[in-house]
């Protein structure tokens, strides 16, 4: 299961997983909403603040990817 959604089953608030990790706020809520992949030592944080296992932690994108074209800035514009 995501953070989230362990949150959400133990209910937890942002602000109370918030002073248990001791993470920046807005690193936590880039990792709830799937947009950060948190280090091992935030993913330990976390597991112990949820009391769960780290292994029952499921961390990944939510949001898609979107690529650019080109060759980078180095190259001039990308279209």
């Amino acid at each position: 299961m995501t953070v989230a959604e362990w949150m959400e089953q133990k209910s937890m608030a942002v602000e109370g997983l918030l002073a248990a990790t001791r993470l920046e706020r807005r690193v936590l809520e880039a990792i709830i909403q799937g947009r950060y992949t948190p280090s091992p030592v935030q993913r330990e944080r976390i597991a112990a603040a949820l009391n769960v296992p780290i292994e029952e932690l499921s961390f990944g994108h939510a949001n898609p990817v979107s690529h650019l074209y080109g060759h980078g800035p180095q190259f001039g514009r990308t279209p």
